[in-house]
């Protein structure tokens, strides 16, 4: 390859490396709603979750109960971001999860050490990667896989 086809190839590379990295969030109709004790009951858009600030969970471990065990990294809003902004009761014991079939957990405030919404697996949009889990999932380091929520769409506070 000549030294200019080499060039040429170098910067398409590089121009592929930033749009991947600059790439904006997927259109999604989708809003989590955060509520119970809370003193500013928030809904917010995917769009808007999508242009707060970003904390990367990496190697997190995946204690599934069915399937493999696995590490993986996750990218989203932290959840004490999301429940400060809701005016969260201070001495609130655990929240709720719903997702949107229907299904909820009660996850205590111990479990919720370092939790995200998280928009992205493995740098991926979850809604690109695996629309059936996605648009967001509730991701807890401190808790089984199997207790995390995907297609989260509520967060009801409890005291």
């Amino acid at each position: 390859m000549s030294r200019i086809g080499k060039r040429v190839g170098l910067i398409i590379a590089i121009g592929a490396i930033i749009l991947s990295a600059c790439a904006s969030a997927p259109k999604v109709d989708w809003n989590l709603t955060i509520s119970g004790a809370v003193s500013n009951p928030l809904t917010v858009s995917y769009k808007e979750l999508s242009k707060m600030p970003q904390t990367d969970l990496k190697d997190v471990f995946m204690d599934k109960s069915t399937g493999e065990d696995t590490v993986g990294s996750w990218s989203g809003v932290l959840l004490s971001d999301l429940l400060s902004q809701s005016g969260a009761s201070e001495d609130f014991v655990s929240v709720t999860a719903l997702a949107a079939d229907g299904y909820a957990i009660e996850i205590t405030r111990d479990e919720l050490e370092n939790a995200i919404v998280a928009m992205k697996e493995e740098g991926e949009w979850i809604q690109n990667s695996d629309p059936e889990h996605g648009p967001i999932r509730m991701v807890c380091p401190q808790t089984p896989a199997n207790r995390w929520v995907f297609q989260l769409m509520e967060i009801q506070v409890n005291q």
